[in-house]
């Protein structure tokens, strides 16, 4: 849980006591000390107060009616000042104030000042909150001088420092200590000192940038401690075993480190621990069986960590566990019943990312009551779970990944109907969905077996995602139903399944739609009209069905657009000049349809495309020079956001994110490949297969973000760009199947991250430069091109690289006479082959004889074949020269 959201909680929660407590306050007889009165205003004075949080304090108005003050009704003195939403300059009049004990400020704009020193010298203070007002600099160590301080908050000033500790030394009453989100130069005895305070039972040192945490620290002498939170530092070594010699600790909160090691079986001597949270670390080994004398434990996150082992069954003994998060851990085996036996009292289970086997028999009851339910990748198949008709306050149920292979019982839809968030995609989950009702906010059926027509919507659903199935049937009956019309749906993801027809102009119902996908169906037909009704889109995905015509010019009305993939369809005609005025077109996919004409100019107005896919069309023309101006292919900018979050909600502790995940099927490499979570990291433009003409722009090497280019097969003439090398981002290049004439340039061999070239079939000539990449490539990338020599290219052994003393039939005199030497060398080896082993054959005394010979002679038999053999090696080299 991050700061921030604490501090919006902390806000809320102040903001509300102090508002009623404003009406409540008691009626009394004495007034307001007029000196303490006078001592407020001019601290007014020095505020600026842009939301007139200070309206109430006037001249006119006793200060005990004022907003944010406190008096005390027998003296009449101020002692309680709290002020939020103010600027300005903190006035050393409030040292008038003798009996001010609180004083706190909340959520202020003080400019980065620094904290005022005099705020050392109101020696009454024993409550003292600075937090999120925006101070900087350094803390004054005059700080230090409140003897009575029981309270220090000065978390949220995150241009706070502090030199070392030490000014704290003299906090004897402090009780409560909370110096997040400040940095300290010197971490040197900083838990020495803080150990000193017998009273202290909460430290929150969250978020400082920590390193320093170890054994020698002391923790056993925190007597008094109930609430340690560390979380958020940079601890890189095991958790001190002295941190569980704390009697009194009722919450541990680590999250967020760097923490290593294994999990401390001394944890279960913390028979006070109420909260334990150490998430996000790097800690390892099983959970410790000791797990179970923690009977009070509530809160248990340990997610996000390289915990191994199985689960303890002493865990089912916490019978007063609510909450229970070990998701992404590599636990094993299995978790039954007895796991459960005592945690009647559980409300969010999370094994999510594990490689537990959660095996319990059809007919268990358990004995909670789960609002969140999340057990995404971690077996549960192959039958489906019976015990979630159990469960009947479930708002979070996730289930995607978890091997279920089995038919959706006939209860299971009725029951999710007060669900907000199901996730049960990548199973193989079967069922007729034609005549169910859909109402939870957000759904993800994708790539199961479910079949039929397309369910209803409730107008609770906010994102149905229902994409590689067999859901069939035409397209219109599910979008042209009269309940689907009132929908406030915001993402729908049909891809992949079997839906027919033609998209309906009843589209223009369907006003909330951002993200729309009916892709790979066999949907025909035009594009309706109606499509530019919807001006919330964002992405648009048609491609693989059989969408004929043009792309209607509505669609320009959709100005948010920033994806459009509308390719392997019959669109024919041009494509129309006005998509340039989509300035936050980010994707632009039309490949495999009958696009004709030039590409127009405009499109360069796409300052953001990092996708220009236009290949397999019939376009002509020549290629732009003005894709230059395409800002997001010439400097790094935050790339493409490939999830969206459409919908957050809150439950509890916990702030969730319903989000949709884009996919593009793009080809790199010549080899096609669905792009998902790294969609926003591809850079590319593939023209390839078109009737493009003319040279390829030297303008495109300004291009440096750029990651694949491919124009092959077109009718490209010239040369390859010179300057192609400073594109240095360059993974695959394909400019095969052109009339490209002329060298390589010698700048293609700097590209280090090039890992595909095809320069093949063009009219290139002269040597393959000499460099790490491109002899790395094997002829493929370089055949059909006549003109074309060097490695890895292979050469003919009698063409040599001389060009003098040739002979009538473009030989040299020397290759003629190797060419001699090497046929009189064969056929000498032949004769005296068989000559020397026929007499060994038929002589059985020669043949014994030689032997002997050759024995005492292996050694020089051994050198002068090795020499031979490197002299042989050297000649078949040099043919590929």
């Amino acid at each position: 849980m991050g700061t921030s959201f604490v501090a919006h909680v902390f806000f809320l929660l102040w903001f509300f006591a102090t508002t009623f407590s404003f009406f409540f306050k008691a009626e009394s007889n004495v007034t307001c000390n007029e000196k303490d009165k006078q001592a407020l205003l001019n601290f007014k004075q020095g505020l600026s107060d842009p939301f007139g949080v200070l309206s109430s304090w006037s001249d006119q108005e006793d200060c005990s009616r004022w907003h944010g003050v406190v008096y005390d009704n027998k003296t009449g003195r101020v002692t309680e000042l709290s002020v939020f939403g103010v600027g300005g300059e903190i006035s050393g009049s409030l040292l008038q104030l003798e009996h001010l004990n609180y004083l706190d400020f909340l959520v202020n704009d003080f400019n980065r000042t620094p904290i005022p020193t005099f705020l050392g010298s109101m020696a009454s203070l024993t409550h003292l909150g600075l937090r999120y007002s925006n101070f900087s600099g350094r803390i004054p160590h005059q700080l230090g001088n409140l003897s009575n301080l029981r309270y220090l908050d000065l978390t949220g000033n995150d241009y706070l420092y502090a030199d070392n500790f030490h000014w704290m030394s003299n906090l004897s009453s402090i009780q409560y200590l909370d110096l997040s989100q400040t940095k300290h130069q010197s971490e040197v005895g900083w838990f020495q000192i803080m150990s000193t305070f017998p009273s202290l039972s909460t430290l929150i040192v969250s978020d400082c940038e920590l390193v320093n945490l170890n054994s020698s620290l002391g923790f056993g002498n925190f007597t008094s401690l109930q609430y340690l939170d560390l979380s958020y530092n940079l601890f890189s070594h095991e958790i001190p075993l002295s941190i569980f010699n704390s009697p009194k600790l009722e919450s541990l909160n680590l999250n967020s480190n760097k923490l290593i090691g294994k999990f401390p079986e001394s944890l279960g001597q913390l028979k006070q621990l109420t909260y334990l949270y150490l998430t996000d670390n790097s800690l390892s080994g099983p959970i410790p069986s000791s797990i179970g004398n923690l009977s009070y434990l509530k809160h248990l996150y340990l997610c996000d960590n390289q915990l191994n082992g199985t689960i303890p069954k002493t865990l089912g003994l916490l019978s007063n566990l609510e909450y229970l998060s070990i998701r992404y851990n590599f636990l094993t085996g299995t978790v039954d019943e007895e796991h459960f036996s005592k945690l009647s009292k559980l409300e969010i289970l999370d094994i999510s990312h594990t490689h537990l086997f959660f095996n319990v028999k059809s007919n268990w009851v358990p004995p909670f009551q789960l609002t969140y339910i999340i057990m995404s990748s971690c077996k549960i198949g192959p039958n489906f779970p019976t015990w979630l008709q159990t469960q009947r306050s479930v708002v979070d149920l996730r289930l995607s990944k978890s091997e279920i292979a089995d038919k959706a019982p006939s209860w299971f839809w009725n029951w999710t109907s007060s669900i907000t968030f199901i996730d049960l995609s990548d199973n193989q989950i079967e069922g007729d969905v034609s005549e169910i009702v859909l109402n939870s906010r957000v759904i993800n059926l994708r790539s199961n077996h479910f079949k039929g027509q397309m369910p209803q919507l409730s107008t609770n659903v906010v994102a149905l995602n229902i994409a590689n199935n067999s859901i069939s049937g035409p397209i219109s009956s599910f979008m042209c139903q009269k309940m689907n019309r009132k929908n406030k749906l915001r993402a729908l993801d049909v891809s992949n399944n079997l839906l027919t027809g033609a998209i309906p102009h009843c589209l223009k119902y369907w006003q909330s739609l951002t993200h729309l996908n009916l892709g790979s169906n066999d949907i025909s037909g035009r594009i309706p009209y109606s499509m530019g009704s919807l001006v919330a889109l964002q992405s648009l995905h048609v491609r693989n069905n059989r969408i004929s015509g043009d792309i209607p010019s509505s669609l320009k009305k959709c100005s948010d657009l920033r994806l459009i993939d509308i390719g392997e369809n019959p669109l024919s005609g041009a494509i129309p000049p006005w998509i340039g005025e989509m300035t936050n077109l980010t994707i632009l996919r039309l490949r495999s349809n009958g696009f004709k004409g030039q590409i127009p100019l405009q499109i360069c107005q796409l300052s953001s495309l990092i996708v220009l896919d236009l290949a397999n069309n019939s376009l002509s023309g020549h290629i732009p020079n003005c894709l230059k101006n395409i800002k997001a292919m010439t400097i790094s900018t935050p790339g493409f956001e490939a999830q969206y979050t459409y919908y957050d909600y809150f439950s509890r502790l916990i702030l969730d994110r319903a989000t949709y995940l884009e996919n593009l099927m793009l080809v790199p490499k010549g080899v096609e490949l669905e792009y998902e979570e790294n969609l926003g990291f591809v850079k590319i433009i593939d023209l390839s297969s078109n009737n493009l003409s003319g040279s390829i722009p030297s303008e495109i090497s300004v291009l440096s973000e750029l990651c694949f280019l491919n124009l092959s097969q077109n009718q490209l003439i010239g040369k390859v760009p010179e300057k192609i090398g400073i594109m240095k981002k360059l993974e695959s290049i394909d400019l095969s199947q052109n009339h490209l004439s002329g060298e390589i340039p010698l700048s293609l061999s700097s590209l280090t991250f090039l890992s595909h070239l095809n320069l093949s079939y063009n009219n290139l000539s002269g040597k393959i430069p000499l460099g790490t990449q491109l002899q790395t490539f094997d002829a493929l990338s370089y055949i059909g091109n006549p003109q074309l020599r060097g490695y890895p290219l292979p050469r003919n052994c009698t063409i040599g690289e001389e060009s003098q003393n040739r002979t009538s039939i473009g030989k040299t005199e020397e290759d003629s006479n190797n060419s001699n030497f090497y046929i009189g060398m064969g056929v000498g080896f032949a004769v005296g082959f068989w000559a020397v082993c026929g007499v060994l054959f038929f002589n059985r005394t020669w043949m014994h004889a030689y032997f002997r010979f050759f024995d005492d002679m292996k050694d020089w038999v051994y050198v002068t074949t090795v020499l031979n053999v490197n002299w042989l090696l050297e000649k078949l080299r040099s043919c590929h020269l």
